[in-house]
């Protein structure tokens, strides 16, 4: 074999090989991960966080599968807001807290006026359910009532575990999804 062959050989096996090392650099940094997994409002959510006693990073995982960070989103059922409340619920939420002058409107065109009103009422359903996130994260998106229910029936027992057994998927989904980002934005971003 020539030298000039070898080297071509050597070229086709370090070449590829210095990709695949720079590409698992790239993947597993920092910055790659804020970029795909980016949060916006930061400010408001580390505010609302620090005043409910709740992990930023928590408020940032329900926000990215609430609305992706639309702050005028609605829903198909009529969910408002960056943190997709019902506005009946928004209502409940207004008149067992002072919120001032903040309306359901507020909270379904303000990113802080929904992040505030958001993060209320999930403290409030950890609060229900007894520092339960799993549990609370299903009654956030079914109803605490409709929870309840499959509690008290042995639908489910409340378990990250068995998430799946869930009675809606839509529910199940949203509590799979909401821990996914949870657990990636706590991997990726060391604090908010």
């Amino acid at each position: 074999m020539s030298g000039k062959m070898k080297k071509a050989k050597r070229k086709r096996i370090i070449i590829p090989l210095i990709l695949i090392v720079l590409g698992v650099l790239f993947v597993q940094s920092d910055w790659l991960g804020k970029k795909i997994y980016p949060i916006k409002y930061t400010e408001e959510i580390k505010d609302n966080a620090a005043h409910y006693g709740l992990d930023p990073l928590l408020i940032a995982a329900i926000i990215r599968v609430e609305s992706n960070y639309k702050v005028n989103a609605v829903s198909p059922k009529g969910a408002v807001g960056i943190m997709q409340l019902m506005p009946d619920t928004a209502e409940w939420i207004l008149k067992k807290d002072n919120f001032g002058d903040l309306t359901v409107k507020d909270a379904g065109n303000e990113a802080g006026a929904g992040i505030r009103l958001g993060a209320w009422y999930m403290k409030e359903l950890t609060r229900q359910f007894d520092g339960s996130l799993v549990i609370s994260l299903a009654a956030y998106n079914a109803g605490p009532g409709k929870v309840r229910q499959w509690l008290d029936k042995g639908v489910w027992d409340g378990q990250e575990q068995t998430v799946r057994d869930i009675p809606y998927g839509e529910t199940r989904h949203y509590v799979q999804r909401v821990m996914y980002y949870y657990k990636k934005y706590a991997k990726i971003y060391e604090k908010l």
